[in-house]
């Protein structure tokens, strides 16, 4: 099969059954056998070079930003793989921090859709793209690959990867509905990808979930177990011009007075977790000049970041309650403004909109613009907008997110503060809005 163009190769990728859009109600007979199939009929391109696996709740795609800045530093070329996109589908399959262009793109899916034909039971969009990034990387000859997990662990499809280095940020209450109701529920699933040999990473503190990982890590055969606060840490977290400023110890050595010009004490954390990840790689500390340079310019798009300053407009893609609680912290310490708050919400069905908008009120936030996120499992505006009003917020309610973030912004003073937040579907619009060349 041959495509025209990217439009026409990702027409094809988008008539496959998308999981990210219609979220199953619960994981029936969960299963990695289409996606071993697919990597199998490619020649298994994931056992072409070592990865880091990276899965938790909150803060994947900041720690697997910096875990690629931080090989890419010593050197080496790395593929990254993350999810979703906020703009173009590319920006998910990178090549030291590049997305793949259009020509390669299509040229994997290409081969993809040749292969289809042989698999007995069709792949998903998200099998797809994950086949896509594996092949490409293999391609490439990256010397290593850092792999977003997409929902879970155990039966994502990117555990076809068997990671040198597995990394937990963290577990809190999200996709309890596929994962399991309870917070040792999700730990488990997300512990399936700790593997026989590798070396485990854990952000989380949680001293119950921390013994039930250890030991998960143990009986999965894993040949160390690194455990924030414990045999790495941020010990120092403050506030900088344009980021954080923090120290970090690891079982390796120290690293202090380290900028991280990404804004929320979180990053410290997310930090201490890509640096440990990294060293554990090499099985040797990094040289602090190498850290330095990685992180100089790192950029993590709609994670705290402003894009406008009168107002001053910030977008996150916060969408669970722990999410909107670090985003709430964040507001308080970092951007406080002279003038009023106003937040621009939108939020996924299986969300709790009360807790999630308690999280903003606490913040300041008074004032509500609600919208429904650009996707098939957008709870309805109305919805955030009768949570809002229980709080005692202020609200609007908009038909689009695009409507609320030029609503939101046009009621805004130069001293006020706009927040957008709830879904990265969301704070995508809200890029595309303001930053229309996506940089």
């Amino acid at each position: 099969m041959n495509f025209d163009d990217l439009p026409d190769a990702l027409a094809w990728l988008d008539a496959h059954i998308d999981f990210e859009s219609t979220m199953p109600s619960r994981r029936s007979l969960p299963t990695l056998e289409r996606m071993q199939t697919l990597a199998g009929l490619l020649g298994d391109p994931q056992e072409a070079y070592p990865a880091l696996h990276i899965t938790g709740t909150n803060g994947k795609g900041s720690t697997a930003a910096m875990a690629t800045a931080l090989l890419g530093a010593q050197g080496l070329t790395v593929g990254t793989y993350t999810s979703p996109n906020l703009s173009r589908v590319n920006e998910r399959i990178s090549r030291n921090g590049e997305p793949i262009d259009d020509h390669a793109f299509v040229e994997v899916l290409e081969s993809l859709a040749r292969l289809e034909v042989l698999m007995d039971d069709p792949p998903t969009r998200f099998e797809l793209l994950t086949a896509a990034a594996l092949a490409w990387f293999a391609d490439e000859a990256v010397d290593v690959a850092v792999v977003e997990v997409g929902l879970g662990g155990r039966w994502d499809c990117t555990n076809v990867v068997d990671g040198d280095v597995a990394v937990l940020t963290n577990v809190s209450f999200d996709h309890t509905e596929v994962l399991g109701p309870t917070l040792e529920d999700i730990a488990r699933d997300k512990s399936g990808i700790f593997k026989q040999g590798s070396r485990v990473v854990i952000g989380e503190t949680d001293p119950t979930l921390v013994a039930l990982l250890r030991q998960l890590a143990r009986d999965g055969g894993a040949a160390e177990v690194w455990v924030r606060d414990q045999d790495f840490a941020c010990t120092v977290n403050r506030l900088a011009v344009g980021g954080r400023l923090i120290d970090v110890r690891t079982p390796g050595g120290a690293y202090g007075e380290l900028l991280v010009p990404l804004h929320g004490a979180h990053q410290g954390d997310n930090a201490s977790c890509a640096i440990a990840a990294v060293e554990a790689f090499f099985g040797a500390p990094l040289e602090e000049d190498a850290v330095e340079q990685a992180f100089s310019a790192l950029r993590v798009p709609g994670r705290l970041e402003v894009i406008g300053r009168h107002p001053l407009v910030v977008v996150d893609g916060a969408h669970n309650v722990a999410g909107m609680m670090v985003l709430a912290r964040s507001l308080v310490e970092e951007f406080t403004v002279e003038g009023e708050g106003l937040a621009v919400v939108g939020m996924l069905t299986g969300r709790d909109p009360v807790a999630m908008l308690g999280a903003l009120l606490s913040a300041g936030i008074r004032s509500v613009v609600a919208c429904s996120p650009s996707s098939p499992r957008a709870m309805a505006a109305e919805v955030v907008a009768e949570a809002a009003a229980g709080l005692g917020m202020e609200v609007a309610v908009a038909s689009s997110p695009g409507e609320a973030v030029t609503l939101a912004v046009g009621r805004a003073g130069p001293d006020d503060r706009v927040v957008v937040c709830g879904s990265l579907y969301v704070v995508a619009d809200a890029r595309r809005l303001l930053v229309p060349d996506g940089t």
